[in-house]
């Protein structure tokens, strides 16, 4: 058995440059992408992105492991990139959108990007940008590239070299193409949201990006041509590796700039939309949509399950993953059981809001006691931090080992979120580890004082961190936006609608209204400003209403909630 080596008869790099060029035989007249009266094929795309690929060595001089900078929407340069930037041999750095200069320009100079490509309508931004860069520092030139729109341009161009000049002005046979040596080498860099810290760039390998995107695919049921919507950005997690899982099936990306209402339902009903990806924050979008039958796979902050429950009557066939930008996208999806089709639509709700079982691609997830390193009883109460490992684990933090060393641990990834596993193996989520509130020796979800705030029928969004108190030490303060009704609730009602429907330790102290939440770009809501908000308000003890229940509970700190507090003193002092 050992005299059989592999050879390039039996083993190739994994790389998902290879869904590009199979299919652009396979599916080479089949629609790739849509974009408003724009249509390509999958020939027409793979040849664009090939001579994309050419131009960047030729004409723009990119060299292997070189990292090529992306500020665009949901529009077909976005996915061209994916593919062209990685056949050149460098590395793929899309940019969130709503970031500020001071934010791209840091990106910027930590990525020691050699090119910004830059969609028309971020002109100023990114002119802001620039200037940034300059001041701070510019050991090397960067080359900007415009991209305008494509059926009617919008910019004069300002002098700058254009994505679709790039593209014609390719010399084929001026440079070839340098082969994938190295599965493990990098194929994109990807700086985290930033909602709890600050922003660090996650290194992808052409591998971990290969085995993540069949993985989904296949978990997810993707089938033979599939109409995609791209309502999630392609800047999150590269699309949650659907950029690649469309060209693996053949698929239609229907691209779009904004996932505006009108943008959404317009597509649906013109394309025949048969899936799409999403934050929980879209679901309020579509409360208005028409009865279709469209697979949603969403993630973000665990989705109430409510607010699940309303959009399948709606037609959406959700199911609910859990990732982080570490773990290539999605590290867990909730897998569904056939038995659990004859459950009440609450309870289906209910269990679809739980994360699930690991992807394919990680070998191994569990929850664990992160001082101990010791597992946690798979009983659904006993509560740690979720850990993983596997191959779709990013390779690293770029440029940057303290964070290395912090997040990785006797040969486990530590995502910083919370939760337990239940006795069938599913794995929910009860909060970020900082974001559970210690009260009086009491740990409080948050997650679940939320999910108790998304039934209450006036509330809209809701979100729950921690509050300074006097006496018990930090306590619940919650933030509700609110439907467009007439009669709004006051702070007093949501209180008491909280006292009948949870423990009274469990309550928020203080109730504000806002009329938006801050979020991120990928509709996550931004705790870390709530919390900053929180800080700043003060509870009067003498006047505090403390009615029995709640003295009961204060009084009933357990062997289990000191156990449980462990690791939350643990997680946070890494954190």
């Amino acid at each position: 058995m050992n005299k059989l080596p592999k050879n390039p008869a039996n083993y190739t790099p994994l790389s998902p440059i290879n869904f590009l060029e199979r299919a652009s035989v396979v599916y080479s007249d089949r629609t790739s992408v849509i974009y408003n009266s724009t249509r390509f094929t999958w020939r027409q795309t793979y040849l664009r992105c090939h001579h994309l690929a050419v131009a960047l060595r030729s004409r723009l001089q990119i060299s292997k492991n070189d990292v090529i900078s992306v500020l665009a929407p949901n529009i077909p340069s976005m996915y061209e990139l994916h593919f062209a930037v990685p056949m050149a041999g460098a590395v793929l750095n899309t940019i969130n959108t709503r970031l500020d200069s001071g934010s791209i320009s840091t990106i910027l100079r930590h990525s020691q990007a050699k090119v910004l490509f830059f969609d028309y309508q971020f002109a100023s931004l990114v002119h802001d940008s620039i200037s940034l860069l300059m001041e701070r520092n510019s050991a090397s030139p960067l080359f900007l590239v415009l991209i305008d729109e494509l059926e009617s341009p919008k910019s004069s161009h300002l002098g700058l070299l254009e994505y679709e000049e790039l593209i014609s002005s390719a010399d084929l046979g001026s440079s070839e193409l340098p082969p994938l040596a190295d599965e493990c080498d990098p194929i994109a860099l990807n700086y985290t949201s930033g909602t709890t810290s600050a922003p660090k760039g996650v290194v992808y390998s052409h591998r971990g990006a290969y085995l993540s995107t069949l993985s989904l695919l296949l978990q997810w049921g993707v089938g033979n041509e599939a109409v995609y919507l791209w309502s999630l950005p392609m800047f999150h997690c590269n699309g949650w590796t659907f950029t690649w899982g469309m060209a693996a099936r053949g698929g239609t990306n229907v691209c779009i700039r904004s996932s505006s209402k009108s943008d959404i339902y317009k597509a649906i009903a013109d394309h025949g939309v048969t899936h799409m990806c999403c934050a929980p924050v879209i679901f309020n979008l579509l409360v208005d949509a028409t009865k279709s039958k469209v697979e949603v796979l969403t993630g973000g902050a665990p989705p109430p399950a409510a607010m699940l429950e309303r959009v399948e009557k709606l037609g959406f066939h959700v199911t609910h993953a859990y990732g982080m930008t570490e773990a290539t996208g999605p590290a867990l999806v909730c897998e569904w059981r056939e038995e659990w089709n004859r459950l009440s639509s609450a309870e289906q709700a209910r269990l679809k809001a739980r994360q699930g079982v690991s992807v394919l691609s990680l070998s191994e997830v569990d929850v664990k006691n992160v001082g101990t390193m010791a597992s946690v009883p798979r009983d659904g109460k006993a509560v740690g931090e979720i850990v993983i490992r596997g191959s779709s684990v990013m390779k690293g933090y770029f440029n940057n080992e303290e964070a290395n060393s912090e997040a990785f641990k006797e040969g486990w990834f530590l995502t910083g979120d919370v939760g337990v596993v239940h006795p069938d193996g599913y794995v929910e989520i009860k909060d970020r580890s900082k974001d559970v509130i210690i009260s009086g020796g009491e740990n409080i979800s948050s997650v679940e004082v939320e999910a108790v705030l998304y039934r209450h029928e006036r509330v809209l969004e809701a979100a729950v961190v921690v509050m300074p108190h006097p006496h018990w030490g930090e306590t619940p303060c919650a933030f509700i936006t609110l439907k467009e009704e007439r009669a709004k609730p006051t702070e007093e009602e949501i209180i008491a609608y909280c006292r009948r429907n949870m423990a009274g330790f469990m309550v928020p102290k203080k109730v504000v209204f806002l009329e938006e939440m801050p979020k991120t770009a990928m509709g996550k809501i931004q705790k870390n400003k709530l919390r900053e908000m929180a800080r700043e308000f003060g509870i009067d003890v003498k006047s505090e209403r403390k009615p029995k229940r709640e003295e009961e509970m204060k009084k009933k700190s357990s062997k289990n909630s000191a156990r449980n507090n462990d690791y939350v003193v643990n997680a946070r002092s890494r954190l």
